[in-house]
C-alpha cells in the first residue's frame, strides 16, 4: 500500500515508478484506519506494463517487519543507484494495489475480516463525554501522552498535572472525553474536566448520602470562607465553621479539613459545605453514649464554654449542660462571671437530667456543705453581726452575715422613729452594717436582724428630753398632703399638721411652706410614748394674731385686697397684715359685670369673721352697693336741704311785704305755685 508522499508523487509526476507498499500488519492498520484512503480515478484506462506489476508474498507478522525493513534498504538503494528507471506511462487507476514487489500471495477476504476483528477486540468502546481511566505512556515538556485503549493516543496539557509533581510514565488517572476526532483527526482528553465532574459526583453524594468530602481553604470572604473541595470552589459559611462562634477566618486560611455538604445548586455547580454538621454528627455520638451513663449526684469535669446573664454552658466532653446562676455559689451574686470565666475547668455535679430533652442540669455548689450546716455556734440571738446588703425589697433589705447566710432587716428595725421608711431608698446593694440578731432559726435557715437595737431607745426619757410646750429645731426628712414630718433627733421625730404651719395662711401642700433638708422650729404640742409620736407645731411659736384681727377686721369694715387666687368657687383675698381672706365668686364682681382677675386689687368689705375657725368672707359687690346706696342718700340730703331753704326765704319775704297790689298778688300766685312744684319733685324723689 502507498503512503501519502508516494501517491501525491504519482499524481504529481506520471515518471515517478511506484513505490512498494508495506505489508499490512495490526500495527499499521491501526494508522491506515486514521490516514485517509486513496479512491480509484474513473478517467484514464491505460494499461500497465508487466514490468510495473509485482505480487504480493503472503507472510506472518514477523516476516512482514523483517520484508518491511529490507523494502526500505532496498528503496535507498533505488535512490542511490538508481538502478532501475522511472518510468510511468499509464495512470495510476489501473495500478494493482495490492501487488507487491516480491513473490508472495494476498490476503483472502476472510483472512481480513478475521484479522480485522482480531485488530478491534484490543480496543475499547470510547464515548464523547463520559470519564475513562487512562494509563501515562510519555511525559514531554508540554504534553502528558495517554493511552485509554482507544485507536489513538491523547495528549493533555502538563498545567492540568499541577496538584501531581510525582506524575511518572504508567501512572493511571481519569479523563475527560471532549472529542473522539477533532478537526485534525485526533483523541481530546481533559483532566480538568474529569477531576471537576469527579468532584462534582463526590459532592452530589455527599449530599444525597452524607458521605465526607475533604477540602482546602483557600480564602476569606465575606461571610465565610471559599474551600476547595477536588477543583471545585465551594463556599463555608462562618456559622457552619465550628459548634463555637469563630472571629478569627484567617487562622483557617490553608487547613485541609473534612465537610459535609448541606445544599448544592445544580443549574451553577455550586455547593455549601459544613465543618460544622460534621462534629455535632460526632458529638452526637458522644452525647448519646454520655447520656446514658449519666447518673443524679455524678461528679463530671466540664468546660466553661459560654457565660450568660442567667447562667453558664459547659461542655462535658461532647455534651453541654446548664449551670443555673442560682447552684454556683450558696451567697447571692449578680452576674455568673464574678465566679467562672471562659475555658476554665470546673468539677460540677449533675443534678437533673432529661434523656428525650437531652438538658443536663448542673451544680456547683452542691459540692460544698451548705453554709448554715457549718456555722459558728457563736452566732446566736443578742449577738452582733456585719455584713453587707445584698438584696433590697419593700419591706426590707438581706445583709449577708458569710456567703449563704442571709439576716432580713425589717424597715421597722431600721430607726426608732415611728416616720416611715423607704428601704429602697434608706439601704444600698454590698453597703456594709452592723446589726444584731433579733431571732435565728438554723433548720429554717432563717435569721431577724436589727440595726436600731444596736443603739439606746431614745424614747424611754422623752418627757425629759422633749417635754410639751418646749421649742426644739429639726429637719425636715417628709413631706405628705396633709403635714410634715420633722426628725429632732436620732430615732426621735414628729409631724407638723398642715394647719399648725401659719395662723393667717392657708397651704393646699406643705411644699408651698417648706423643703425636705430644710431646718425648721417647732414646739412639741403632745406627747403619744405608747405610739412613739409627737405632735408638732410651727404657728405656736407666736401669738395668736386673731385676738387683735377681731378690732381690725370687724364686720362691715371696709379694706384693700390683693386677689392671689381664683378657682370656680371664689378668690382668695390677700388682705393688709398678711391675712388671707375668702370671696365667694359672685362677690368679685366688678362695677362693670366683669370677674375680677389674680393680682387685681380691690376695695371689700368684710362680712363674716369667725375668730374660732379663723375665717374671714369678704365681698366686693357689697362694697359697690354701699357706695351706690351712700350716693342716693347724699342727693337726697342735698335735696331736702334746699326746700328747707326755699321755705326759710318764702317766710321772711312774706312777714316783710304788706298787701300787694293785685299785680302783686299776681307775683305771690306765680310764687305760691313754684313752691308746689318743688315740693311735688321732692316726693317723687322720695320714692324712688
Amino acid at each position: 500500500m502507498l503512503d501519502d508522499k508516494d501517491l501525491e508523487k504519482e499524481e504529481g509526476q506520471e515518471q515517478t515508478p511506484a513505490e512498494q507498499p508495506e505489508e499490512t500488519t495490526p500495527a499499521a492498520k491501526k494508522e491506515e484506519e486514521t490516514a485517509p484512503v486513496a479512491e480509484e480515478e474513473t478517467g484514464e484506462t491505460e494499461e500497465a506494463t508487466e514490468d510495473e506489476v509485482v505480487p504480493v508474498a503472503e507472510a506472518d507478522d514477523d516476516e512482514a517487519e523483517d520484508e518491511s525493513e529490507e523494502d526500505e534498504d532496498e528503496d535507498e538503494e533505488e535512490e542511490e543507484d538508481e538502478e532501475e528507471p522511472v518510468i510511468a506511462e499509464t495512470a495510476h487507476d489501473d495500478f494493482d494495489w495490492s501487488a507487491d514487489r516480491r513473490s508472495g500471495l494476498a490476503y483472502t477476504e476472510a483472512e481480513r475480516k478475521e484479522l480485522t476483528s482480531q485488530y478491534e477486540e484490543t480496543l475499547t468502546s470510547v464515548l464523547e463525554n463520559e470519564i475513562v481511566k487512562g494509563k501515562i505512556t510519555a511525559i514531554s515538556d508540554g504534553d502528558v501522552v495517554l493511552d485509554i485503549g482507544f485507536k489513538s493516543d491523547g495528549l493533555v496539557p502538563t498545567s492540568e498535572f499541577r496538584d501531581t509533581p510525582d506524575l511518572a510514565p504508567g501512572d493511571q488517572i481519569d479523563v475527560y472525553v471532549e472529542q473522539q476526532e477533532d478537526a485534525r483527526g485526533q483523541l481530546v482528553l481533559s483532566r480538568r474536566k474529569a477531576k471537576l465532574l469527579r468532584a462534582w459526583e463526590n459532592i452530589v453524594d455527599s449530599y444525597e448520602n452524607g458521605t465526607v468530602i475533604k477540602g482546602t481553604v483557600i480564602s476569606k470572604t465575606k461571610g465565610g470562607l471559599i474551600v476547595d473541595c477536588s477543583g471545585l470552589e465551594t463556599f463555608l459559611p462562618g456559622s457552619q465553621i465550628d459548634i463555637k462562634p469563630i472571629i478569627d477566618y484567617d487562622s483557617y486560611v490553608g487547613k485541609t479539613m473534612e465537610f459535609k455538604v448541606v445544599k448544592i445548586n445544580e443549574q451553577i455547580k455550586n455547593a455549601v459545605v459544613s465543618h460544622k454538621a460534621l462534629i455535632e454528627s460526632d458529638l452526637a455520638e458522644q452525647r448519646e453514649a454520655i447520656i446514658a451513663s449519666l447518673e443524679k449526684g455524678q461528679v463530671l469535669e466540664g468546660l466553661v464554654k459560654n457565660i450568660t446573664d442567667f447562667g453558664a454552658f459547659l461542655d462535658l466532653g461532647g455534651v453541654d449542660g446548664l449551670l443555673y446562676i442560682t447552684d454556683i455559689s450558696w451567697g447571692r451574686i449578680s452576674h455568673p462571671s464574678e465566679v467562672l470565666s471562659l475555658n476554665q475547668k470546673i468539677n460540677v455535679v449533675v443534678l437533673d437530667f432529661d434523656e428525650n430533652k437531652k438538658r443536663i442540669s448542673l451544680g456547683l455548689k452542691q459540692l460544698q456543705p451548705h453554709p448554715w450546716e457549718v456555722l459558728d455556734e457563736k452566732v446566736t440571738e443578742g449577738s452582733t453581726v456585719k455584713g453587707k446588703i445584698v438584696n433590697i425589697e419593700d419591706y426590707g433589705a438581706f445583709l449577708e452575715i458569710q456567703p449563704g447566710v442571709e439576716g432580713l432587716i425589717h424597715v421597722s428595725e431600721v430607726s426608732w422613729s415611728n416616720q416611715p421608711i423607704n428601704a429602697r431608698e434608706y439601704f444600698k446593694l454590698n453597703q456594709e452594717y452592723d446589726a444584731k440578731i433579733v431571732t435565728i432559726d438554723r433548720d429554717d435557715r432563717k435569721m431577724s436582724l436589727s440595726i436600731k437595737q444596736l443603739s439606746k431607745d431614745p424614747w424611754s426619757e422623752i418627757e425629759n428630753n422633749f417635754p410639751e410646750g418646749s421649742r426644739h429645731t429639726g429637719e425636715v426628712k417628709n413631706l405628705t398632703p396633709y403635714g410634715v414630718f420633722v426628725e429632732l433627733e436620732e430615732g426621735i421625730g414628729g409631724m407638723i399638721h398642715i394647719s399648725d404651719l401659719s395662723w393667717t395662711k392657708r397651704f393646699s401642700h406643705p411644699s408651698e411652706f417648706t423643703k425636705v433638708g430644710e431646718n425648721i422650729d417647732i414646739m412639741i404640742l403632745e406627747i403619744d410614748k405608747d405610739n412613739r409620736k409627737l405632735s408638732l407645731g410651727h404657728k405656736q411659736l407666736e401669738e395668736n394674731p386673731w385676738d387683735t384681727f377681731e378690732n381690725v377686721f370687724p364686720v362691715g369694715s371696709y379694706h384693700e385686697g390683693t386677689i392671689v387666687r381664683r378657682d370656680d368657687r371664689g378668690a382668695i383675698v390677700q388682705m393688709p397684715y398678711g391675712l388671707e381672706a375668702f370671696a365667694p365668686i359672685k362677690h368679685i364682681r366688678k362695677e362693670d359685670g366683669q370677674l375680677a382677675e389674680v393680682d387685681e386689687t380691690l376695695t371689700v368689705k368684710v362680712i363674716e369673721f369667725n375668730r374660732d375657725d379663723k375665717r374671714i368672707l369678704v365681698s366686693h359687690m357689697r362694697y359697690l352697693d354701699d357706695i351706690r346706696r351712700e350716693a342716693k342718700d347724699e342727693v337726697r340730703k342735698e335735696k331736702q336741704e334746699e326746700r328747707k331753704q326755699t321755705r326759710q326765704a318764702v317766710k321772711k319775704q312774706q312777714s316783710t311785704v304788706e298787701k300787694s297790689t293785685l299785680g302783686d298778688l299776681d307775683v305771690f300766685s306765680q310764687l305760691k305755685d313754684q313752691l308746689e312744684d318743688n315740693d311735688t319733685d321732692n316726693n317723687s324723689d322720695d320714692d324712688k
